[in-house]
């Protein structure tokens, strides 16, 4: 089952700072919900772990993340794979884009694309959808707050 995911978030930062933080892998496994591990485990590929639930399916996803069409300080591809054991398998991407804005602040924007199956395609739409929007919604908020330097929520 396949979706897709756009939108825009301003951050309260400069680009360069956004980027960096956007390419260090403690601060994106703190800010990724669920997410157990992520290294570096080559010069654009990292390994990760993440715990996830959708409704009743509940799992632990391990995979690769590349880093493809970098171009520092405005954005890159990033893709990935990962297998859920019985809960089936995720993959897809994301095309990320940084620009300045005023105020000294940074919007990104992104385009996901992601397809899932095995238990979790059986789920439905809605339901995937929802959840996505969710953990991707969690996903900014705690970026947000590590761009400030501030300390994420729990």
């Amino acid at each position: 089952m396949a979706m897709t995911m756009s939108g825009e978030v301003v951050l309260p930062a400069d680009q360069q700072t956004v980027w960096e933080k956007l390419n260090d892998p403690e601060v994106l496994k703190r800010c990724i919900p669920g997410c157990e591990s992520l290294e570096k485990v080559g010069e654009n590929e990292l390994q990760a772990s993440a715990k996830v639930a959708v409704g009743p399916v509940k799992a632990t996803f391990k995979g690769k993340v590349m880093l493809s069409d970098i171009d520092p300080p405005n954005g890159y591809r990033i893709s990935g794979e990962g297998q859920g054991g019985v809960a089936g398998f995720a993959k897809g991407g994301a095309a990320v884009r940084l620009e300045p804005v005023e105020g000294g602040q940074t919007k990104m924007t992104y385009d996901v694309d992601a397809s899932v199956g095995g238990k979790l395609a059986q789920l439905g739409g809605r339901l995937i959808n929802g959840v996505a929007k969710k953990y991707a919604d969690g996903f900014f908020d705690t970026f947000a707050k590590e761009v400030q330097g501030g300390q994420p929520s729990a």
